[in-house]
Parts: structure tokens; sequence; C-alpha cells
């Protein structure tokens, strides 16, 4: 028999932002509760070099860890993470992982996910590409104390480094805290530098080895090159990545025109922005952090990088506002469910949910509902996927099959968004929860 919906219970969101997993602010070069950076001003005259220590994991020793004194970061369930080519593959065809499975590990001990980007080399003498690829092709001079972003021109600097790409992805995509993976494009931390110098194949060539290669990773672009990430969405979900939020030209040129062009792809992958600087420059540069939240937020931002540099405690509420719209937010707003039922029976639900983010979650993680009555638990698929769930309100309709052995009684009704061998995402709703079911009603059941 189907039993069809007799009572409707309705619920109210919670006031503040929840940390879900894949959303929210990044830790940087380091993991959850891991010391903060130090502050520091920007100086025009010491050519950019104030970060040069976080800049490449592992953070060197010498980098003052002190920032928690001045500001304060909100909680994260994403370590972003930037690994020089040169650590992965330091003799050619020789890969020492051991770094990235410390990375994968220490992200697991703090209940985070990663998000990695191996560069071909940054901008300084000891973060440069190979030594043994110095002895192949011509490579750009970077002398000490100076800031050179140029990589090499000859193609079989991308041909190689794509190599390392694959060779990574074959040890590492199968793990699923390893969750997005930056595509490194030519120049400085990869980020595009000087795409133009390179044949247009060429750089196809290198994007083709990241889709092939990460299969079960997702991905995001650099927006120095928007036509490449169109050129991955050909074989594979890309999302696009901008390293410069905050700076005037980035937000009123630059993303705008990205954002116009991959309008859709928000949809489907991620998006993900970087600070230009970090939020405490922003503070005594007098830049509006306000009409930058709202920016970002309508380029559906799912995560963003500040570096793990303290941000000013003035702008606490601004944050948690910001952190409370960024990616997904799911709110049970309403759940009807039959009030009796007998073994066998077929139970016909009704859930209501709101996605109060501006992206949805990309990852296919179940969408269960339980029974509990004492140390008696049932669960159930419902079949529903929650990465349909747009920004706005859903409405879904499930059916659940009794056991016709299941024990007489009254039971607690419960949903979760939860997998045996994934992440809780928290509902952000006012209710009952034991940390993973959230309970909706209650059914009696005769035998």
């Amino acid at each position: 028999m189907i039993r069809i919906p007799t009572k409707q219970q309705i619920f109210e969101a919670t006031d503040g932002p929840v940390c879900n997993p894949y959303i929210g602010f990044t830790s940087y070069q380091r993991f959850r509760s891991d010391p903060l950076f130090f502050d520091v001003a920007v100086r025009p005259e010491n050519n950019g070099t104030e970060t040069e220590e976080t800049e490449c994991y592992p953070v060197k020793e010498t980098a003052v860890q002190s920032g928690g004194s001045s500001g304060f970061y909100p909680d994260t369930s994403v370590a972003y993470i930037r690994l020089l080519w040169k650590d992965l593959e330091p003799r050619r065809g020789e890969y020492d992982y051991a770094s990235i499975g410390e990375i994968l590990q220490k992200a697991r001990r703090s209940g985070q996910t990663v998000m990695l980007r191996l560069m071909p080399h940054s901008t300084r003498k000891t973060d440069d590409v190979p030594d043994w690829l110095k002895t192949m092709i011509p490579c750009p001079y970077r002398p000490d104390g100076m800031r050179v972003k140029d990589s090499p021109e000859d193609p079989l600097f991308l041909k190689l480094f794509g190599e390392a790409v694959e060779a990574l992805a074959l040890r590492f995509d199968p793990d699923p805290t390893l969750d997005v993976m930056d595509i490194s494009l030519p120049g400085a931390w990869g980020e595009g530098h000087q795409c133009g110098a390179y044949p247009r194949q060429t750089l196809e060539e290198l994007v083709d080895v990241y889709t092939r290669s990460f299969r079960n990773t997702r991905l995001v672009g650099q927006s120095a090159a928007p036509w490449l990430i169109e050129y991955a969405n050909k074989t594979s979900p890309c999302g696009w990545r901008g390293d410069g939020v905050g700076e005037a030209k980035h937000m009123t040129v630059k993303y705008p025109a990205v954002a116009e062009a991959l309008s859709d792809l928000w949809k489907t992958a991620p998006v993900s922005f970087e600070s230009y600087w970090w939020l405490g420059e922003w503070k005594r540069r007098g830049w509006d952090i306000d009409g930058i939240i709202e920016k970002t937020l309508s380029w559906h931002i799912s995560t963003f990088n500040a570096k793990s540099f303290p941000i000013p405690e003035e702008w606490r509420e601004k944050i948690a506002f910001w952190t409370g719209r960024m990616g997904y937010h799911f709110a049970l707003r309403g759940f009807a469910y039959p009030e009796t039922a007998k073994a066998g029976d077929l139970l016909r639900f009704r859930l209501s949910a709101e996605n109060r983010g501006v992206a949805p979650i990309y990852h296919r993680i179940p969408l269960r509902m339980r029974l509990k009555a004492g140390d008696r638990e049932y669960v159930f698929p419902t079949g529903v996927d929650v990465r349909t769930w747009l920004p706005g309100e859903h409405t879904k309709e499930f059916v659940v099959p009794l056991p016709c052995d299941i024990s007489a009684g009254g039971y607690e009704i419960g949903v979760s968004i939860s997998g045996e061998n994934t992440p809780v995402v928290s509902l952000e709703t006012k209710g009952e929860s034991d940390g993973r079911f959230l309970t909706v009603g209650r059914i009696d059941i005769s035998a």
C-alpha cells in the first residue's frame, strides 16, 4: 500500500554560516588551525617580495607565523596548496610523491580536501624550473632579488611539464582528498603569463593532459585564457579561477569579461578566486570590500583564497555574510510525511529545500532518509540528486519501501546529505540533529 503524506513540518534556516565541504575560504600552504602568516604592508620599492617565503609548499621556516594576533580567519574545509614541478620531478622521469602524500594526509587529519596546483616555476631563482630542464632548452634567467615571470618558450617545456602532470594524476587522482586541480599554464605560478608566445595546439595538448588524466578530480582553468577553459569543457567539466580579486582592473574589466564569456560554467564546475595581495592590505588601501563581495557572488564563487593572512576584526560580519553565500548553502524548508504505516508499505515523502548560496554542489553525495527507534535503525536512499539544486527553492518527492520484517513501533524520521564514504553536508536548518541526520518527523509503524 502507498502511504501519502498526512503531516508537514516547516523549518527555519540557521542564522550563521556553516563550514561545509568543498566551499568557502581556503587555507593557503597550510591546514586548518595552523597559525596565520604575519600581516605585512606592501612596499612598492621592494619588488613585490613580501610573501616570497609563502609562495611554494612547504613554506620556508623563516616565514613569520604570528598573524593570529592581528586579525582572524574563518574556518575552512579546503586547503589550497601550490607545489613546484622541480620538487615533484627532481630528476627527469623520477618522481618524488612523498610531499603530495604528506599534503593529502595532513588534509585528511584536518578534515579538509585539497585544491592543488603544480607550478612550473615562480618568479625567483630558487623556485625555478627543474635544473635538468635547463640542460635541454633555453630557460629565462632569474637574477637574485628580481621577479621574472617568463617561462621557457620551447614547446618541449610544456610537453615535459605535461608528463609530470600525468604522473601526478596517475598516482593521486583516485584519492578523494585531492578534490580540485588547477590547470597550470605558462608563466610564473602557472597563471598564464604570455600565453600568446605558445602555439595554440601546444596549449591545447597541455589541457588535454589534464582532462584525460583527472577523471575523479575537478578541474579549474586560469582566467588568463578563457578560450582554453572552453576547450577543456568539450571533454570534461572545467570551472575557472581568478587570482587577482580586489584590484580595480581585474574587478572592472578582466573578470566581468571572463564571467560573461563563461556564463554557464558555474552550473557544472566550480568558480574559485584568490585575493590580490591580502585583506589587511585591502583595508590599508581603502578598497571597497562590500563591492568586492557583491561582484564575486554575482560570478558564483565557491572558494576564496585569502592566503592565510589575518583579516581585520572589523570585517568579521562582512566575511560571515560572504561565506554564508559562497558556494552552496542548503536549508530544509518543509518536510511532508505519512504519520502511520504498516510493514511492507510504500511511503511517499515531499521535501522542500532552498539553496541560499550562489552555486550548486558539484559532488554526488546522496540524500538519505533514516528511520530510528532506540538502537534500531533503517537507512534508505531517496534517489534525489542534490547537484541539481541551483540557487533558489526546490521541491522533491521520493518513495521509500518499508521492509516486510521491520519491527513495529514509533520511529523518528531523519534526513541527511551524506554517504558511507563521503563527507556530511550539514543542512543549515534549526532542529535536532545527531551530526549526520536532521530529525524531520515521526511515524508509527505496525506489523
